[in-house]
């Protein structure tokens, strides 16, 4: 298997390795699995039940306002008449 890294990318990777004492296969096998694991946790992690329950609350908002300005400001409309 190959892998094509920037010359200056290994050239770093390389004298950092070294520096801590570490093979780069290591290095770099230690990073992919960081990545990895990272990923997988962030995927599985369960919706809490308090934000379930708050899916679908309030009144829908038009999909070109997507930061609700304009429902918004029909709500202090209403509130201050």
């Amino acid at each position: 298997m190959e892998v094509a890294i920037n010359n200056n990318i290994y050239q770093q990777a390389s004298a950092y390795a070294q520096q801590q004492g570490l093979s780069l296969t290591s290095v770099i096998e230690n990073f992919l699995l960081r990545f990895i694991v990272h990923n997988q946790s962030v995927a599985e992690k369960p919706v809490p039940d308090i934000v379930l329950s708050l899916l679908g609350a309030g009144e829908p908002i038009a999909e070109d306002d997507l930061n609700a300005r304009e429902a918004y400001n029909k709500y202090l409309e209403e509130k201050y008449k």
